[in-house]
């Protein structure tokens, strides 16, 4: 099987389970773009500008400022790939990865305080991978196709 029929097929088979209704599909977009705004106000942009409740954080995490700057950065970027259609599912993957460490991270440092939150925020971004697993498809066979 060539690349070029893998692609077309995998896009196939993704397409076919995510057949939304106008109002399902205005209600994961509406999702993404609030979930966008919170990574990127409320999650990202603390930890960019060195807030020193992010610090003392990641200070306490062990790794200091450049974590802590590098986090912040993937999670700006998250949030933006987040309201772009075809990277709105790899965005999704990319913090269900994000949660897990977090999780792992609020059990193991902060003693499991708030860990229920990436817990939640993993869930919710599961559904949205799985919603917008076409445009996952998409974008696979869009990078097969250049190289």
């Amino acid at each position: 099987m060539s690349a070029t029929t893998a692609a077309a097929a995998t896009t196939a088979a993704a397409t076919t389970g995510t057949t939304l209704g106008r109002r399902s599909h205005l209600a994961v977009r509406t999702l993404q773009i609030v979930l966008g705004v919170f990574m990127a106000i409320a999650s990202a942009a603390p930890k960019l500008v060195g807030h020193s409740s992010a610090a003392e954080s990641f200070d306490k995490i062990g790794f200091g400022d450049w974590f802590m700057y590098l986090t912040g950065g993937l999670e700006l970027a998250g949030a933006i790939a987040l309201v772009i259609p075809i990277l709105s599912g790899l965005s999704a993957l990319a913090f269900m990865g994000l949660m897990i460490g977090a999780f792992i991270t609020q059990v193991t440092v902060f003693d499991g305080q708030y860990a229920i939150t990436p817990v939640i925020l993993f869930v919710v971004f599961g559904g949205i991978a799985w919603v917008r697993r076409n445009h996952t498809a998409e974008l696979v066979a869009l990078v097969r196709k250049r190289l």
